[in-house]
């Protein structure tokens, strides 16, 4: 059954150890835009363009969490030097970090519903060393948090 509002997509973060390796990342590879914003590229269309449009985000997994996201403001059609067309998925620089959720590998991208994506911390929390991180982290793999 199709959602009537927005839908989400989730991807995994190869070659990030941390968000702080994504936010390097950013860093060190300027946007193409003169906006700033971001680009992914991927082989796959999604069929609900429209539904990721209407407010999603891509949400990022690292290392075995979701652990953060990236608001979706476009998708464009790129094609790649060996003339296949592929989707550009545009999203905001910003890197909302969010509670950690346990995720398995997987190829490609999932769409992720939006009440089964974790929250966004509080911006109080992002600095909050109430918890260790890595404590935070496990008890996030083990599905205690």
């Amino acid at each position: 059954m199709m959602s009537t509002g927005f839908v989400n997509i989730l991807k995994l973060c190869v070659g990030a150890d941390s968000v702080e390796d994504l936010l390097d990342w950013h860093r060190t590879h300027p946007s193409p835009f003169p906006t700033g914003e971001r680009r992914h590229v991927t082989r796959m269309w999604p069929k609900r363009d429209a539904e990721i449009l209407a407010g999603g985000s891509l949400y990022w997994v690292v290392k075995g969490l979701v652990l953060c996201r990236q608001r979706i403001v476009r998708l464009d059609e790129v094609t790649g030097a060996d003339g296949i067309l592929r989707c550009g998925i545009i999203m905001d620089p910003e890197v909302i970090r969010t509670e950690p959720m346990p995720r398995r590998a997987f190829q490609g991208w999932r769409y992720l519903e939006p009440g089964d994506s974790p929250r966004d911390l509080a911006p109080a929390r992002r600095g909050d060393d109430s918890l260790p991180e890595p404590l935070a982290l496990e008890l996030a793999r083990i599905g205690l948090r």
